[in-house]
């Protein structure tokens, strides 16, 4: 019997043993993990390049008004193969028709509307080096063009590319200094990089430049048409350790 109820109160101090050490586990093991979780710092860099604009993108056209529907087709169709022609002629890039209008023109007189003709209209976009555009818009005008409805400026895809990976590693090198300056004033040590998010190299829409048709016998000097830049901005993240 003796040997019984030791057995028992052995079994009984092991059982409550046991309890008492996962409990203490259990107590114990989010503070193990606080000390062994990771110290992370996050910066973000910018990066900015700007590089001039070579080329330039035009829409201009031609309109036409008349007395007929038929003859003001036939008068858009003349002049807009002429200034195409000449366009081709030119080696222009990107050629393609942006517009095709034929529309009633009405009269309004005494609360009364009166059909007067027709209006069509025309309208084709191209792309060009920068320092043609001047003469180039000058012999348009001349071919036939009637209105010049804008221009805008741009680089070319190589030099953009060119300005995305630069701006790109500006803004790695911006990141990282960022870091080692706030570790430093912590007297911190960097120990590694965790991530690296790049949140894009984004490149703005072409400038845009409203451009007033002039008649081309008021001046022999070709229109100027004078390019800028472009800004290329891009922006990195970085988890650093410590």
């Amino acid at each position: 019997m003796m040997r019984n109820q030791l057995r028992k109160l052995s079994k009984g101090f092991w059982i409550s043993l046991g309890i008492s050490s996962y409990i203490s586990l259990m107590i114990t093991s989010p503070a193990i993990a606080q000390e062994t979780m990771l110290k992370t710092l996050t910066v973000t860099g910018q990066g900015i390049e700007r590089i001039p604009t070579t080329l330039t993108q035009v829409q201009l056209g031609v309109e036409i008004q008349g007395k007929t529907a038929a003859d003001v087709q036939k008068e858009v169709a003349k002049r807009t193969q002429t200034v195409v022609e000449l366009l081709r002629s030119r080696n222009v890039q990107q050629l393609q028709t942006t517009g095709l209008r034929l529309q009633p023109n009405y009269q309004y007189q005494d609360n009364q509307r009166t059909l007067v003709g027709y209006i069509g209209t025309n309208t084709v976009s191209f792309r060009l080096t920068t320092e043609q555009v001047g003469a180039l818009l000058d012999e348009t005008v001349k071919a036939g063009a009637t209105r010049i409805d804008g221009v805008s400026f741009m680089a070319t895809e190589s030099a953009i590319a060119l300005a995305q990976k630069e701006a790109l590693r500006e803004a790695t090198e911006d990141a990282q200094e960022q870091a080692q300056a706030v570790l430093q004033a912590l007297n911190l040590t960097p120990q590694g990089i965790v991530s690296i998010q790049i949140n894009g190299a984004n490149v703005p829409s072409p400038r845009p430049l409203q451009a007033e048709l002039r008649s081309a016998s008021s001046s022999d000097v070709s229109m100027p048409v004078i390019g800028g830049e472009q800004t290329v901005k891009a922006s990195v993240t970085l988890q650093i350790s410590y």
